[in-house]
């Protein structure tokens, strides 16, 4: 049987949506069932898969409009059994760096789900193509699985 991932995507101008498909595409490499949610709703999320929520940051600090739906949910949820990752997509000229991120991990930490690794924040600035990092890092991600 094999382990299925669900992608979780926040994207305003589609950036978050290339490092997502590009995860995906590594996940499916390690044998790992893979579906890409651009509108996250946790009700229909399938129990026992693993979240790799990946999303940029919009305006002052917030999280991209098609995943606030999906950040309201997780507030004050027992996600206990839940394990996940979190990439974060940002500009490090700005002081509200990777907040969508920061937030995402913090609702993650609030309900007691798993972080199976520290959050990736990745600095367009340096990073011009960031599913170029992400890939480099989620595959040795999966390598200590």
């Amino acid at each position: 049987m094999s382990q299925h991932l669900t992608i979780l995507v926040g994207s305003v101008l589609g950036a978050a949506e290339y490092v997502a498909d590009a995860l995906a595409e590594v996940a499916q490499q390690a044998g790992y069932q893979t579906d890409i949610q651009l509108t996250p709703d946790i009700e229909a999320l399938a129990p026992g898969t693993t979240w790799l929520i990946c999303t940029s940051t919009h305006g002052a600090g917030d999280l991209p409009d098609n995943i606030q739906p999906f950040a309201k949910q997780l507030q004050d949820r027992d996600l206990t059994g839940v394990q996940a990752y979190v990439v974060g997509l940002g500009d490090s000229s700005y002081d509200t760096y990777c907040y969508g991120a920061q937030t995402m991990t913090q609702l993650l930490e609030q309900g007691h789900a798993t972080l199976l690794s520290a959050p990736l924040h990745i600095d367009v600035l340096h990073h011009p193509l960031p599913e170029e990092k992400a890939v480099e890092w989620f595959t040795q991600q999966l390598a200590q699985r």
